[in-house]
């Protein structure tokens, strides 16, 4: 199997806030599921019809209302409630984040498939690794499909995740990015945001130019982060 040919990765900027929506798929089957469906979900779906591919799951990066819907800001977000009434899928969210998916969007427990670190799901013949990424939020998760990383809201290609924010925790943080720094060069990341001059880039050029990569002990990282 020629593994590159198969990949369906689609990346779809959405929302008022510059959010990546993403596709990940299998070519031959047509199946896919969808990262951090939220804004449109009627554009998302007829989006999904329209290339013929067959949805089958839903996979959440972290609970914030941008990502997965929700109330934010005084204002109702689409995301994973009106998309499985639509589009009935399961939701998989990290072990440590699904309690607060649910509260935030109100989907039911039965919706929610609970995942660790280092699980995978297969989709036609294209395998995603669950890759636990706390930090930003205690059950922030990415997803690794080969050599490609799809990293939510824990790397940006300039940046990283808030560590300011309820729930968040610099130290977390620090040791989530070791671990995506751990990765080779030559993988493609695909941050949660568009919040650089290009949309996606490989872990050697983001290790290049984002300085929170490239820090090497947790000491000068609190200093840095001012904790």
């Amino acid at each position: 199997m020629n593994y590159e040919k198969e990949l369906i990765v689609e990346q779809i900027e959405i929302g008022p806030m510059q959010n990546f929506t993403y596709i990940v798929g299998c070519r031959s089957s047509r199946e896919v599921v969808i990262v951090d469906p939220a804004w449109d979900i009627d554009g998302l779906l007829r989006h999904i019809e329209e290339k013929e591919y067959r949805l089958t799951a839903a996979l959440v990066t972290h609970y914030h209302p941008d990502h997965c819907g929700g109330s934010y800001g005084g204002h109702n977000i689409e995301g994973i409630s009106e998309l499985i009434a639509r589009n009935p899928v399961k939701i998989y969210a990290h072990k440590s984040e699904a309690d607060g998916v649910r509260k935030v969007t109100g989907v039911s427990d039965s919706d929610l498939a609970r995942v660790d670190s280092g699980d995978r799901l297969s989709i036609g013949d294209i395998e995603v690794e669950f890759l636990h990424t706390p930090g930003h939020t205690p059950g922030s998760q990415c997803f690794r499909i080969k050599n490609t990383l799809v990293s939510g809201d824990t790397l940006f290609i300039n940046g990283c995740g808030r560590v300011d924010l309820p729930g968040s925790n610099s130290e977390d943080m620090y040791y989530s990015l070791q671990k995506l720094a751990s990765l080779p060069n030559d993988t493609l990341l695909l941050p949660g945001h568009n919040y650089s001059s290009v949309p996606n880039a490989t872990l050697g050029d983001t290790r290049a130019q984002n300085t929170y990569l490239n820090i090497k002990d947790v000491k000068t990282w609190k200093m840095i982060m001012g904790d």
